[in-house]
């Protein structure tokens, strides 16, 4: 990185000098700004052409703030399209191209590998024998396609790798015509395989297949004269007809393609994806995207596909694009083909007819998601400023509170007393702020004391203020949070929790700082130095306001106390048990879900668990016996 005190023409021929140094070769680079921070990653055939190709034509804002040029070379453009997805994902550029709260799409798995498989909602597709199906774009959409499918296709909903329960006796699902109860035999094996192969067929799109599926499982029911398995069969045929039939676009000639369609206004984008598999409208997913302002359609739709299908685990052998990217359709072809290695893949301009249509309809979709999306970010907007400025007015602040903390204590069962910190900015959580702190004077003290507790955690919120604000904003030690001066400190309690907060807090109402206790009870407000609650309905938007802060301290007090039991619970019944480390530890409270279902576990479900020795189990089993 460059000294402060070079002057811009010096720091102008050093960048020169650097570009003019770039491989004229496949990689990708990374641009930083002063602040060493990456500001845009991108990916080139040739790194030096590129680069040059921002400077004489690109964003000018990104451009001023370039101060250094780094570069990684590859031996392909497909090796180079992975390490900058890889970049972005782990930098998260201000001017390329994301997705809006991209850190985890959801998907469908099914779990192949378990002999009676699973079908359910996940963020994760890197488990060896599950099939995974998405991304999608919510997971409302996710749990509506779980839904359906329960409807059409009976199978298991209970965790574990064995269905069933303890009971012995089947759940709600087999009443209900979910699940045809393998746990109790009422499903042999091969016939629950079959309609978990429907669902397979289901989510990649062979709808002709389902259908033909059924009818030869219902014409072999028929045959052997079981007349009731063959009436369900053609029940569900009849059923899974009449979806498609609904979802069923004219022109089915179209087959099975992605139709995409891309509208941007300002920094905001939308882009839709129209899924047709075999004639039918399967899925319509919408994606919201940041980019940079006044980019350039081609530019944000070649990095919405790059990013969109390097997380699909499937790629469609026809993806349908606009006019716009008429001189990318190579480049695209290119990328999707290495994502799609098994069959030849087809890129192509809609240009007439069904497929025009649709694609357009895509692009009309995008464009209202997107006003819609502005109308309601602004609609939020003005609620969050009215309850402000409510809040500033009935407790008597000069000026808005912006800045909010929250604070609350949890010891729930007297043990491992935690406190939290939220803030609130503008109204909205920010959560990179949001701190958690251990009780240290709780040893001291005859049982747990929420008053003494409160009164510690400020006031070491207080001491946490005066040595942050006195470092530099570049001192790479200082905590921005603790730094930060609140408008508003949130005690969740009533008097006697405010009371220990202002014992604390003097020096920050010195400076201006607003301090309130919010009782739990009534929802009652109350102000340092009055014995009678502030005159806040508590349906006001300002009261509701206070009532999200205070829950979500609570929320992340609570969360933080059951993570330190749990680990205090599950080590005190694992320790000393051979062959059982950390990582053990971790891998069995993941798997039972939390450490009272560890403990009541029998030794076969002990000997159950993936990756666990037979010897650790039983070992494990044993000594949760002798402690009881």
């Amino acid at each position: 990185m460059s000294s402060r005190a070079e002057t811009s023409e010096e720091r102008t021929r050093r960048i020169v000098s650097e570009r003019r140094s770039l491989p004229d070769a496949p990689g990708v680079y990374l641009f930083r700004d002063r602040d060493d921070q990456v500001i845009y990653v991108g990916k080139a055939n040739s790194i030096r052409k590129r680069v040059a190709s921002h400077f004489s034509g690109g964003n000018a804002e990104m451009v001023r703030l370039i101060d250094e040029i780094e570069f990684l070379v590859t031996d392909a453009e497909s090796e180079a399209l992975i390490a900058e997805q890889s970049f972005i994902k782990r930098y998260r550029p201000r001017f390329n191209v994301k997705l809006r709260d991209d850190k985890s799409y959801p998907y469908i798995a099914v779990s192949l590998d378990e002999e009676y498989p699973r079908v359910y909602f996940t963020r994760e597709r890197h488990r060896a024998g599950r099939a995974y199906f998405g991304p999608f774009s919510s997971a409302r959409r996710v749990r509506e396609t779980l839904d359906l499918l329960g409807k059409l296709f009976q199978y298991r909903t209970c965790e574990g790798k064995e269905p069933g329960r303890r009971s012995g006796s089947p759940c709600l699902d087999y009443f209900i015509k979910r699940c045809g109860a393998p746990c109790v035999d009422y499903v042999d094996r091969d016939s629950y395989r079959a309609n978990i192969d429907l669902v397979v067929d289901f989510l990649s799109g062979r709808y002709g297949q389902i259908e033909e599926d059924l009818e030869a499982q219902m014409e072999a029911a028929a045959a052997a004269q079981d007349f009731e398995k063959a009436a369900a069969f053609r029940d569900r045929l009849l059923s899974v007809r009449s979806l498609f039939e609904r979802q069923r676009i004219s022109g089915s000639a179209i087959g099975t393609a992605d139709l995409i369609g891309i509208a941007i206004e300002g920094s905001d984008a939308n882009a839709q994806v129209f899924q047709v598999r075999d004639g039918i409208l399967a899925e319509r997913q919408s994606f919201y995207l940041e980019i940079p302002a006044d980019s350039d359609l081609a530019q944000v739709t070649s990095e919405f596909i790059e990013q969109f299908y390097s997380t699909s685990p499937a790629v469609p052998k026809k993806i349908v694009l606009g006019p716009d990217m008429v001189d990318r359709v190579e480049s695209v072809s290119t990328f999707l083909a290495e994502r799609r290695a098994d069959s030849k893949i087809e890129v192509r301009i809609a240009e007439r007819g069904d497929t025009r249509r649709l694609r357009e309809l895509a692009e009309r979709n995008a464009r209202l998601a997107l006003d819609q999306d502005r109308l309601r970010t602004e609609h939020r907007r003005q609620r969050r400023v009215e309850s402000l400025s409510s809040l500033a007015e009935v407790l008597g602040m000069d000026e808005l509170p912006v800045r909010i903390e929250g604070f609350d204590i949890s010891n729930l069962g007297g043990e491992h007393t935690v406190a939290s910190m939220v803030v609130f900015e503008g109204g909205r959580p920010k959560k990179s702020d949001y701190r958690r702190f251990r009780i240290r004077g709780e040893e001291l003290r005859d049982g747990p004391d929420d008053f003494a507790s409160m009164e510690e955690v400020l006031g070491r919120r207080m001491a946490a203020h005066r040595e942050q604000a006195d470092l530099s904003p570049h001192d790479k030690d200082r905590d921005e949070s603790f730094a930060a001066m609140p408008s508003l400190v949130l005690i969740d309690g009533g008097k006697g929790q405010l009371a220990a907060g202002i014992r604390a807090l003097e020096e920050f109402i010195e400076n201006g700082v607003t301090v309130i206790g919010l009782a739990k009870q009534m929802e009652e407000v109350f102000r340092p130095g009055s014995s009678s609650p502030v005159n806040l309905p508590a349906d006001s938007e300002a009261s509701l306001l206070l009532q999200r802060v205070r829950d979500e301290a609570h929320r992340f007090a609570i969360t933080h106390h059951r993570g330190r039991r749990d680990k205090a619970m599950t080590g005190s019944v694992l320790d000393g048990i051979r062959g059982v480390g950390p990582t053990r530890k971790r891998l069995l409270l993941k798997h039972f879900g939390s450490p009272e279902n560890l403990i009541a576990a029998g030794r076969e479900e002990l000997e159950a668990v993936p990756g666990l020795p037979g010897k650790v189990a039983r070992e494990i089993h044993d000594q949760l016996n002798r402690i009881g």
